[in-house]
């Protein structure tokens, strides 16, 4: 069943939302699921496919903002926690379950020697950032501009993406006050730009000669391998923060880095650790059983399937423009992309950001992918998942181009 009944005004997903407008603050409360007028309101999901409170079916190529990297309801991570339900949900105790995904962690990523579980990657890169200042005892952190690193305030220089005698000269201008440096090797807010060859190289080498900590946020772009995006693009973090995919599908996320910082934390000596860290949740064997089921699913091959069916997505929709003569590009790595509604080069978040006209565009593509039965996200993002199949390719590209057929028979 193809067609946006969400939108219509007797819908349950306009009555839902008349009742979240008068116990929530504008109906909501997570900002990145609201578009105008009201968001379809979700009901099930299973596999690559979600199910709105109106009945229809889409093709989910959010997967809650990359974090389903199994899809919906995958089966064995369905029977992990099935199984450590009936045992328990929290305790006031450690479990093994936390050693277990720590260790798949540890194993996985060099630079990680030692690690922390949070809640969510907004708590990951606070704990991140507090470790940073308390290892170093420097009060400030450097981010690049328009980067987002969670909701979470902190003192900082902001740097240009992609400028690597920029960054170096703010760097030196800075570093006494500078506890360290956070980056995203492939931001999504700015809309995943590659990285120049030697960027992330050079901003190890420049932290490393003025004696500051390079924080590495991963929490989306740990999807780009089995050994994460430090050993794709040839660098070593300090720190590195993680999220979504490690959870399984549950909040989760992590701190992790050299053992010397990583002991800020250490509550096991005398007088206890330099830099508290607790957390009702942290660890809880849910999210755990449910990491540990979903990283081991993730092998080199499941990687290597993702990043294969990415390049075809990105190729496809490429195609697409250019045969339909649309002023539009595609970005991404691996199982991540992101659609532009316009041609300039995609280098950092200036380039990327798009006017009101192509804005508007945008938002109107969106709306009719919807309405062919796909999900993106409301920028126009997109994240596969290991279901999904060349087949699911071909039904994204197709309902695209009908989507683009629709803005096409409409006036604006």
């Amino acid at each position: 069943m193809f067609g946006n009944t969400y939108l219509e005004p007797d819908s349950r997903s306009a009555a839902l939302y008349a009742r979240a407008r008068a116990v929530l603050p504008g109906g909501n409360t997570r900002t990145t699921v609201f578009t105008h007028p009201h968001p379809a309101y979700a009901a099930s999901a299973s596999g690559t496919m979600i199910e709105d409170v109106d009945g229809q079916q889409r093709l989910d190529l959010v997967n809650n903002y990359t974090a389903l990297i199994h899809g919906h309801a995958h089966p064995r991570i369905v029977a992990a926690v099935a199984r450590q339900l009936t045992l328990g949900s929290a305790y006031a105790l450690p479990t093994e379950s936390e050693i277990a995904l720590a260790e798949l962690i540890v194993d996985r990523v060099p630079s990680i020697a030692q690690l922390r579980f949070t809640n969510s990657g907004t708590e990951a890169v606070m704990m991140a950032v507090q470790a940073a200042r308390t290892f170093t005892g420097r009060p400030k952190v450097a981010r690049f501009a328009g980067c987002y690193h969670g909701a979470y305030d902190f003192p900082t220089l902001e740097l240009p993406f992609n400028d690597t005698e920029g960054v170096a000269a703010l760097l030196h201008a800075h570093a006494a006050d500078l506890a360290g440096v956070i980056v995203d090797p492939l931001p999504h807010r700015p809309g995943f730009p590659d990285p120049g060859p030697e960027f992330l190289p050079d901003l190890r080498q420049v932290t490393r000669d003025l004696d500051l900590l390079l924080i590495s946020d991963e929490i989306i772009s740990f999807r780009l391998g089995y050994h994460g995006p430090q050993t794709a693009y040839g660098y070593e973090a300090d720190l590195t923060t993680l999220g979504k995919i490690i959870g399984g599908g549950f909040p989760v996320g992590a701190v992790g880095g050299r053992a010397d910082v990583m002991s800020v934390f250490d509550p096991s000596g005398k007088e206890g650790p330099r830099l508290s860290h607790g957390g009702t949740f942290n660890a809880n064997p849910i999210t755990m059983s449910a990491g540990f089921e979903a990283m081991t699913l993730l092998t080199p091959s499941a990687f290597e399937g993702l990043a294969h069916l990415g390049n075809h997505v990105r190729t496809r929709f490429a195609d697409v423009f250019e045969d339909r003569g649309l002023s539009w590009q595609v970005s991404g790595q691996g199982s991540l992309f992101k659609l532009h509604p316009h041609p300039r080069p995609v280098n950092d978040y200036a380039s990327m950001r798009p006017n009101e006209s192509e804005q508007a565009e945008a938002e109107r593509f969106y709306v009719a992918l919807l309405g062919q039965g796909v999900m993106l996200t409301p920028e126009l993002a997109g994240a596969l998942s290991t279901p999904m199949t060349e087949a699911t390719v071909d039904e994204l590209i197709t309902a695209a181009t009908r989507a683009f057929d629709t803005l096409e028979s409409t006036p604006r």
